[in-house]
């Protein structure tokens, strides 16, 4: 099994974040049910499988190349993982049926959820994609590459002020105005198709000034959360994990942006302006659903030497009360 997850490790060509410290913080039980919400090419649940295969886990991704992924697993543990392609906000689908796929669930409450929130690196490094503006690619960005509007489908077709406040809202663009106005001209005359096509004209709009990042950075990170209303699934997956998680289970969430990472911190550690007024403090807390534990976790200088693009991420976890 060792030698084939190294096989697979290699294939997949992506290091997974903060592998060891997210199955940690899960606190693996016996006879368990855990959930892989973003399974991605699967790094952490090969790591849990390997750790203890006497739980049942469920791999979840709206990537379709992510099912293909899961297939060695679903080989190597016919009885104890399977795959179900969906979003994190579907996590209540699981729990609808008394029969899934052919494994009995029932009405089990989860032992724990695990959400990476991250783009895993095949889907940043396959120019035909559309998420890097590295790669010259068809300009689409979608996780589940089957259904809904690509990010082409956005520069071409939204108002000039709408693509303005998406590259402002979630990119945090402050010359947003400038680049929508240059896309709104091109656009009249040739419609905007390539990763390279849009990437050239925010470079040559704001020029560059940033030497250690590209001027497109911003907007293709706004476009890629827009495309895949990454912040609202975010939420709705947090919500479900307050029904599906059982008292004492845990909730781990791996994030990479602020944008992501203040919904889950507010989550777990609501501000004190956001409670309810002339109710005391600790009373308000101890009705949370989750208990933050310890404090939140970064990789290591040496993670981040050997995989750079874990450099943004932070995991914070939490106990169901």
């Amino acid at each position: 099994r060792k030698i084939t997850m190294a096989i697979n490790t290699k294939i997949s060509e992506h290091e997974t974040v903060l592998l060891q410290q997210a199955v940690d913080q899960l606190a693996l039980e016996a006879g368990g049910l855990y959930v892989d919400a973003t399974f991605g090419r699967g790094g952490h649940s090969r790591e849990i499988l390997e750790r203890n295969n006497n739980i049942f886990l469920i791999g979840c991704d709206r990537d379709p190349s992510a099912q293909k992924a899961s297939r060695d697993l679903v080989e190597l543990y016919p009885d104890a993982f399977m795959f179900r392609k969906q979003n994190i906000s579907d996590l209540r689908d699981l729990q609808e049926s008394q029969r899934l796929d052919g494994c009995v669930i029932g009405n089990r409450a989860l032992s724990g959820v695990l959400m990476d929130l991250g783009v895993s690196s095949p889907q940043i490094d396959r120019a035909e994609r559309g998420f890097s503006f590295q790669k010259d690619g068809p300009l689409d960005m979608r996780m589940d590459n089957t259904q809904g509007q690509t990010a082409a489908d956005v520069v071409n077709e939204e108002a000039e002020e709408d693509l303005a406040n998406i590259f402002f809202k979630y990119g945090d663009e402050k010359r947003s105005r400038k680049i929508a106005r240059a896309i709104a001209e091109r656009r009249v005359e040739q419609a905007l198709t390539t990763t390279k096509e849009l990437a050239d004209l925010i470079a040559a709009t704001l020029g560059w000034r940033e030497k250690s990042q590209h001027p497109a950075t911003r907007c293709f990170q706004a476009l890629r959360i827009h495309v895949n209303k990454e912040l609202e699934e975010l939420e709705q997956g947090l919500s479900a994990a307050i029904e599906m998680i059982k008292p004492g289970g845990r909730l781990v969430v791996i994030s990479f942006h602020s944008l992501e990472d203040r919904i889950v911190k507010h989550f777990f550690h609501p501000p004190k302006k956001e409670l309810l007024p002339g109710i005391p403090l600790e009373m308000d807390r101890a009705e949370l659903p989750f208990t933050p534990v310890g404090k939140p976790i970064k990789p290591s200088l040496e993670e981040v030497s050997v995989n750079p693009r874990s450099r943004s991420a932070i995991m914070r976890v939490g106990v169901r009360t």
